[in-house]
């Protein structure tokens, strides 16, 4: 019995769309990480292979029966500037498998050497980046949060050279597809018309099978890919996460996070906060994140345009000028969530904004705020949540009105309902990195296994893990994070 049951139905589609290309072989390879609960979740069987045959799939070495690899061709702007080939220029994809409710996911090897798409790169993945990726991928999976899967990770035996000589290694990745905006803009740059209104066919089947078929179907395409990036960001926006690099290639159709470089979460909260190091300017701060992800969508609308006519042009405007407006309605609603409120009312906007005001205003740490909020819901006398302000006055008038909007609504378990949404623990970029810098300089795993531990349960204190909620010290803060392409 094969280990995998793969329906590569990608494959089948225009050869615009890819290349066929089998991984790398490697020299050494070694299981450092296997996702168990994934395996599960996708109908895989851990015991079925010993751990050495699992590192030879997971990092290429051996081709599972059924895989059909390639590399998937797309386009993308870069900090704003198109770039009509990109391409998958370290990653194949293996095929797809379908779990028991019949969904599709792809089963993709990142880090496993050279493809056509390459250009001047080696087509390696240093240790780093496979583990933060690992990482901060499965800790926004257990906060809720759409994203792409880690399955495995292995050790090559390789060295991979960047500005020093780094462990190189593969992350296998699971992901509803790696479809991307600038898939559809790599077909539209080379006026593949036919190519394209496959690839939107096939993307309504994949994704969005509920789809009114009345609905011409590029601009119910359109509205859905729309709804799915402003319900993905919003949730980013309310765990304080920082993507780092939302370029078109790096915005899937699925509406899931994708590609984890120079990614983070925030401590003190600003909405100019910035990690990235090659972002100079700014372009995909925190608080610039709904507007990038709106100037996204409009690049795909205009990758669709050769499907439209007249009347699609208008229809497609009206959709992206819809965009500020729902995605503000996804962003109070869990908001709302977070600040313990059961229903919508008109003050909550200003609380809300006041809030982060006064964070803003007295660097208060992010998660820390709002988890504080919860206490102070439960037990008033108990919290330490005024003390977080140095403007104790303007915090006062706040928890009053907050108290106020609360007690109109009553009911019990407010608190627990909070705490569920307000993440205790967060992956910290200081503990990120403790852990990374273990691993790759050392060969020590067992900060990250800890760290791992705590961020897939985020939201349920622990005892023995309370060093994992504290904010960094001014001297363990980082201030920059690094992609490892």
């Amino acid at each position: 019995m094969p280990v995998f049951s793969f329906d590569n139905s990608y494959a089948r589609l225009p050869d615009d769309l890819y290349m066929l290309q089998k991984p790398l072989a490697v020299k050494a390879p070694r299981l450092i990480l296997l996702n168990r609960g994934l395996m599960a979740d996708l109908g895989l069987h851990p015991e079925s292979l010993a751990e050495d045959e699992w590192a030879g799939i997971f990092c290429g070495n051996s081709l599972p029966e059924g895989s059909c690899p390639l590399a998937m061709a797309y386009a993308g702007h870069q900090f704003g500037h198109f770039v009509p080939q990109l391409g998958d220029g370290r990653a194949i994809l293996l095929g797809e498998v379908k779990d028991d409710k019949g969904k599709r996911w792809d089963i993709q090897l990142k880090g496993s050497g050279k493809t056509p798409f390459s250009r001047n790169g080696d087509g390696r993945a240093p240790l780093g980046a496979v583990l933060r990726e690992y990482m901060i991928s499965e800790a926004l999976h257990a906060m809720g949060i759409p994203t792409t899967r880690s399955l495995a990770a292995v050790l090559t035996g390789e060295p991979v050279h960047r500005e020093s000589v780094l462990p190189g290694a593969v992350l296998t990745r699971v992901a509803a597809s790696h479809i991307r905006v600038g898939t559809f803009a790599g077909l539209a740059a080379r006026d593949k018309v036919t190519a394209l209104q496959i690839l939107t066919d096939y993307t309504l089947e994949r994704h969005f099978p509920h789809l009114d078929k009345q609905v011409p179907p590029h601009m119910g395409l359109l509205r859905e890919v729309l709804k799915a990036q402003a319900r993905l960001v919003a949730a980013w926006m309310h765990v304080g996460f920082i993507h780092g690099v939302m370029n078109t290639d790096n915005c899937a159709i699925s509406g899931e996070t994708i590609d984890f470089g120079p990614c983070a979460f925030m401590d003190a909260y600003s909405p100019a906060r910035v990690f990235s190091s090659i972002d100079h300017h700014g372009r995909y701060a925190y608080g610039r994140q709904p507007g990038m992800a709106h100037w996204n969508l409009v690049r795909f609308a205009e990758s669709l345009l050769p499907l439209m006519n007249e009347a699609d042009i208008k229809t497609a405007n009206a959709i992206l000028a819809s965009f500020p407006d729902y995605f503000q309605d996804c962003w109070l609603s869990g908001m709302g969530k977070k600040l313990g409120f059961r229903t919508r009312q008109p003050e909550d906007m200003a609380l809300a904004q006041d809030l982060l005001g006064m964070m803003h205003a007295n660097s208060v740490d992010f998660t820390i705020g709002f988890r504080s909020l919860c206490d102070l819901a439960e037990s008033p006398q108990d919290s330490v949540f005024p003390g977080l302000f140095r403007d104790r006055e303007a915090v006062q008038q706040w928890v009053q009105r907050w108290q106020h909007r609360l007690n109109r609504e009553g009911g019990k378990e407010r608190a627990a309902s909070m705490r569920s949404v307000n993440p205790l623990y967060i992956p910290r970029n200081h503990r990120v990195e403790a852990a990374l810098k273990a691993a790759e300089k050392e060969g020590d795993f067992s900060l990250f296994h800890s760290l791992l531990t705590v961020v897939s349960n985020p939201f349920e204190k622990k005892e023995g893990w309370e060093e994992y909620a504290l904010a960094p010290a001014p001297e363990e803060v980082v201030h920059r994070t690094f992609c490892g392409t």
